[in-house]
């Protein structure tokens, strides 16, 4: 005796998500904002007191922008399911920079060792591909 089965075609429920997936996305809401969010911010309304603030480490005036739209386009990659791993690895070297400048002026580095943390937090946590990528215990 066969058995048919009757296929009724794609499964259109959304899919149910852990709560490792929602705490990833809390976690990496806030590298977000304040990376993106106030990037954009400054950009669009304080470019003066950016500009200021790169002249005191030694930056000339004229990569302000540049660098507000490079950190806002990683930003956007990182917030993206589907480039988030591409947006992280950028980050993490905008990062870098922003830690070699705090070192060289002799002040404190760990706050953009701290957003790099949390930018890999919220990604492992809501990327399972990552999760199996990166196991932290073996089973």
């Amino acid at each position: 005796m066969t058995q048919t089965i009757e296929y009724a075609g794609p499964d259109t429920r959304p899919p149910r998500r852990s709560k490792s997936w929602w705490a990833g996305w809390v976690i990496s809401a806030i590298p977000i904002l304040m990376m993106g969010v106030l990037g954009a911010v400054i950009l669009l309304f304080n470019r003066a007191m950016a500009e200021e603030g790169n002249a005191k480490y030694g930056y000339p005036a004229g990569v302000t922008v540049p660098l507000l739209i490079v950190e806002i386009i990683c930003v956007i990659l990182y917030a993206i399911p589907q480039t988030a791993v591409l947006g992280a690895i950028l980050l993490t070297g905008y990062l870098g920079g922003a830690v070699a400048t705090h070192v060289r002026a002799g002040e404190p580095w760990f706050f953009p060792v701290i957003v790099g943390a949390l930018i890999w937090l919220g990604l492992y946590l809501r990327d399972p591909r990552l999760r199996s990528l990166v196991p932290l215990r073996k089973d």
